[in-house]
């Protein structure tokens, strides 16, 4: 800080010294040329001007005070003398005076200002980003050193340029729309790209600020870019290295997305999307492509889920096969979201999965589950069979073995009655023994050990419709229940009932596997009848029974499937009636077959 103030004042010494010389050596020339005092008055000006350039405005001050002493002693008369006769030379004295200190005033301000400014650019010529200052004709003022780095072009090659034409802009929107929004906002922002000096492209973010006068009136815009090449590169390189995640992971998912434009009917796939159709990447996927693709048997079920979707406004899924041109088939399961935009149409998005090794593999394993059910049903019946025999070949051998004996007690000379009568009752008793077996048999068959218990039947009904909604969903049948909420309860044994409704279930599946020109529907009705009784009819839109075949299904042994045994049914009878309880079938008017059974209200303690 001292040395500071030493410097100061060694400054102003040698400003004073040198401004007194100037001075000085003014007033010698101007008095021994014999200029006049207003010629004189002019010189000193232009060195206190000059003067005020260097230093405060004391020092002007100071130094106008000498001119003004300088001028009354040497050019004013009284000469050498300072003393003033005249009235007009004392105001021409204060008038210079006056001037001296407004002018190096004005000077010194000026001086400020320019310095400002030089700093002022100074600054913006620090920072990496562009920054132009343009009139309204984009005609450029103003050119930092950032912009000289960025576009290659120096501050005066760039001055006096049409910024658009020198930048080759290339404008995210109509320039006529951006100047439209800036002139009414004040400010604009945007990607910009802009071509340098070299040739190359550079992506810059713009921001532009309207300059006004105190009016509001218009002078220009600041404009500033900053170069986001590089992030904008890294920007894409990551667009693109995560589009390759994407689209391996949905083919390794077998997975493809989608989006669907109601009101113009456009359709985006994604890749895995055409590969899963079988459509080249160049086709233009559309509505009737996917219904041509569909396969025949579920195109008219597809149709109506996109036409009630698209009237609806409302997601969907939806599962169908498509028919390939190789006459192959795939199973596919379509998942889609209905999403609103601003102007009140509706797009969906969604995607598209192949399930085919997942449906192949639910029927290998139905298949496989069917033989283990036959095997173990082969299997039981080999080894009750083999009990039965068992069982009652014992006492047949020992009915026989008497009979012989009592045979042959009966052909001698001398008939041993006794011995033949107790042949007889040994027979007698192993014939009972046989019967005791039989009945040990039917009572296995009776299942006399049923749980019985009160039951809600419409409960028992959505417990067996849980159980097979994956059969339901795999053969495209669509499943009604009409529930009464008005029923008493039952008694009954909850595992037989749901075995009998899951076996009506089935058997209304397999009879709607051929139907194709109206929808799979299988109906569950409950309802109470007069005779206080629980009714629950179960019906298909299949190929129907006939009266004939209507009165023996129920019976062993008799079926009209090629595969089946004949047992279902008549298992389903035996339940019912051991329930108290009836069962029988009927045609369907216009299609299929409707099989009803009643089971009685309950009146007491299960037992």
């Amino acid at each position: 800080m001292r040395r500071f103030h030493i410097g100061r004042l060694r400054y102003l010494a040698a400003l004073w010294v040198s401004g007194t010389a100037a001075l000085a050596l003014a007033t010698w020339v101007c008095f021994h040329l014999g200029l006049a005092s207003a010629t004189s008055a002019c010189v000193y000006l232009v060195i206190i001007v000059l003067l005020s350039l260097m230093d405060s405005f004391v020092s002007s001050a100071i130094f106008s005070v000498i001119a003004v002493a300088c001028l009354d002693y040497f050019f004013i008369a009284p000469l050498f003398a300072f003393e003033v006769a005249n009235g007009q030379d004392l105001t021409t004295l204060f008038a210079f005076l006056v001037t001296s200190i407004v002018i190096t005033s004005l000077v010194r301000r000026l001086r400020h200002l320019g310095q400002a400014h030089r700093e002022q650019a100074a600054l913006l010529d620090l920072t990496r980003d562009s920054v132009l200052v343009r009139d309204l004709k984009n005609v450029i003022t103003y050119w930092n050193l950032g912009g000289e780095e960025l576009y290659g072009w120096k501050r005066e090659e760039a001055v006096g340029k049409v910024t658009h034409e020198l930048l080759q802009t290339i404008f995210p929107a109509p320039l006529e729309t951006i100047s439209e929004e800036f002139f009414r906002t004040g400010r604009w922002e945007g990607e910009l790209v802009h071509t340098r000096r070299d040739g190359t492209q550079v992506t810059v973010a713009s921001r532009w600020s309207l300059q006004c006068d105190k009016d509001g009136q218009p002078l220009g815009t600041l404009e500033t870019n900053s170069d986001i090449t590089q992030r904008k590169r890294a920007e894409q390189s990551l667009h693109r290295i995560q589009e390759t995640y994407l689209a391996e992971a949905q083919q390794l998912s077998r997975t493809g997305s989608f989006g669907w434009k109601v009101s113009n009917g456009q359709i985006f796939w994604s890749d895995e999307g055409y590969r899963i159709f079988g459509f080249e990447a160049k086709t233009n996927p559309s509505m009737e492509l996917i219904l041509a693709r569909a396969h025949p048997d579920d195109r008219a079920l597809v149709r109506r889920v996109v036409d009630g979707a698209a009237n609806d406004r409302q997601d969907f899924d939806l599962e169908h096969r498509l028919l390939m041109p190789d006459g192959s088939v795939k199973h596919i399961h379509v998942v889609a979201r209905a999403m609103r935009d601003v102007v009140d149409s509706v797009d969906f998005v969604g995607a598209v999965m192949d399930v085919t090794a997942i449906r192949r593999a639910e029927s290998e394993l139905h298949n496989t589950r069917t033989e283990l059910a036959h095997v173990m049903r082969v299997t039981s019946l080999g080894e009750l069979t083999a009990s039965i025999a068992h069982e009652v070949n014992q006492p047949l051998g020992a009915i026989v073995a008497n009979a012989e004996a009592c045979l042959g007690w009966l052909d001698r000379e001398n008939p041993e009655v006794n011995e033949a009568r107790a042949a007889i009752e040994r027979i007698v008793r192993d014939g009972h023994r046989a019967g005791e077996v039989i009945r040990r048999v039917r009572s296995l068959f009776k299942k006399t050990d049923a749980q019985m218990v009160s039951l809600q039947i419409n409960e028992i009904v959505r417990e067996a419709a849980d159980f097979v909604q994956q059969e339901l969903a795999s053969s495209q049948v669509s499943l009604r229940l009409d529930l009464a909420g008005d029923l008493t309860v039952i008694c009954g044994d909850r595992i037989q009932l749901q075995q009998v409704l899951l076996n009506l279930i089935s058997n209304g599946v397999e009879a709607m596997q051929g139907v194709a020109d109206r929808p799979r529907v299988l109906i569950i009705r409950s309802e109470r009848d007069d005779a206080k009784q629980v009714r629950i009819t179960v019906t298909d839109c299949g190929t129907g029974v006939s009266a004939e075949n209507a009165s023996k299904i129920f019976e062993p042994f008799v079926t009209t499937k090629g595969t089946g045994m004949g047992m279902g049914l008549s298992i389903c009878r035996t339940i019912i009636e051991a329930h108290g309880g009836r069962i029988w079938a009927s045609s369907n008017k216009p299609y299929g077959a409707a099989i009803q059974f009643t089971i009685p209200e309950y009146v007491g303690d299960a037992s």
